[in-house]
């Protein structure tokens, strides 16, 4: 099983880890496309007006470019640790066990303008680079990405079953046939349904933690619906690729 998160743009600082790895990271196809728009974020980051302006920083965001900057020499730690906000809140990754943060490393993967996709073990430095964000002088991300994201994806999922949970920005960028997404959906009193944005995130951080501390390995959507029922989650099979979580 292979379950893709999206991104924060929210992430911790420092970590352990030396400086950043290219050749060390999941889906080595994608060190071309990596390699290239780290240069052009350093470069970048040498023009705090154009930093702000291509990655929409508002005044004040001199760490964020400052991290841009040090891509090559900053510290890093595993993506798991890396990025914070809602859904890494409710996927509560900081609790896992020994042998949970294993099952994570092997189950999950991020999604990420700059590096792809990355496995949650994969060592990276802090940064700014969101999926709608256009660099000067280059093709758009959905154009660098989609020519190798995709096929990656497929070689890294080869056999298993693929739970996308990533943001259509992110899905845009290399998207998998076949992959089970999931919808959050808020059930009024008289039965309406309405697609959730508020608590969407934190749904899919406790889809996403589910799967990581299953014992079972789902092989399609009937198989991940019972997971998802078992950790607490109220759930309907939409689609044979879509799965909807029910809250209230």
């Amino acid at each position: 099983m292979l379950v893709l998160l999206p991104p924060s743009e929210t992430k911790s600082d420092g970590g352990s880890g030396g400086p950043l790895d290219l050749d060390s990271l999941a889906m080595p196809q994608l060190t071309a496309v990596r390699d290239k728009l780290v240069a052009e974020l350093i470069g970048l980051a040498a023009d705090p007006d154009a930093s702000r302006a291509a990655l929409g920083l508002g005044k004040g965001a001199e760490t964020e470019i400052a991290r841009n900057a040090a891509l090559r020499t900053s510290a890093t730690c595993p993506a798991l640790d890396r990025y914070t906000g809602v859904l890494y809140d409710a996927l509560d990754a900081a609790r896992f066990t020994k042998a949970q943060r294993a099952k994570a490393e092997a189950r999950l993967g991020i999604g990420s303008a700059l590096f792809g996709v990355i496995r949650a073990g994969d060592r990276i430095p802090a940064y700014r680079l969101s999926g709608g964000s256009k660099l000067p002088g280059l093709p758009t991300l959905q154009s660098l990405w989609k020519p190798v994201l995709p096929q990656a994806l497929r070689a890294e999922a080869a056999g298993h079953l693929v739970v996308d949970l990533r943001s259509g920005t992110y899905q845009n960028l290399g998207r998998i046939p076949g992959a089970v997404t999931a919808t959050v959906l808020t059930e009024r009193p008289d039965g309406r349904r309405t697609v959730v944005s508020h608590f969407n995130k934190h749904h899919k951080g406790l889809l996403a933690r589910a799967l990581v501390l299953s014992r079972s390995e789902p092989s399609d959507i009937d198989g991940l619906a019972r997971v998802a029922e078992k950790s607490g989650l109220r759930t309907e099979i939409a689609s044979p690729t879509e799965l909807h979580i029910i809250t209230s």
